[in-house]
């Protein structure tokens, strides 16, 4: 089924934060265990696999419109030097997917493809209320319990 290529550009571009953000998230959960903090290594481990989902949804909905997955284009990523710079930094991934999102759902309503945009909305869903919502829940308990007590209770 051929669709809109402004709708399969825009796949693309979300797919470019999806993949930046898998490579951001493997790095960081490879620190976290590298560390000893084990909590934080498997729960940044559970969202790359998140986003990786999210990347499977993008390309298989491409190629179900006839639209050719970029795989090589990445939206550049930051890697912390500790954690709080690291959560903050993946905060703002999820923050900046977040509003790509749903720049893409505005066009995705312009273009009436409406199932791209049911698939798009679940997933500023997942971004929203979970990644977005755990991520700034921890930079608030560093906040709160102090950065040692923080990273003592992801060990």
């Amino acid at each position: 089924m051929h669709s809109s290529d402004k709708v399969v550009n825009e796949l693309n571009r979300l797919l470019s934060y999806e993949l930046a953000a898998m490579d951001q998230y493997f790095i960081h959960s490879e620190m976290y265990a590298d560390w000893g903090l084990s909590k934080l290594a498997a729960r940044i481990g559970h969202e790359f696999d998140d986003e990786k989902g999210h990347a499977q949804k993008l390309i298989a909905r491409m190629l179900f419109l006839e639209g050719t997955p970029d795989m090589v284009t990445r939206h550049p990523i930051n890697i912390g030097k500790d954690v709080p710079a690291m959560l903050q930094s993946d905060l703002d991934v999820e923050i900046a997917v977040g509003q790509a999102l749903r720049e893409a759902i505005a066009i995705c309503e312009t273009e009436k493809d409406y199932v791209t945009r049911d698939m798009l909305v679940s997933l500023l869903d997942d971004t929203e209320v979970d990644h977005e919502w755990w991520l700034r829940q921890q930079l608030g308990l560093i906040q709160k319990v102090g950065l040692e007590n923080y990273i003592q209770s992801q060990m």
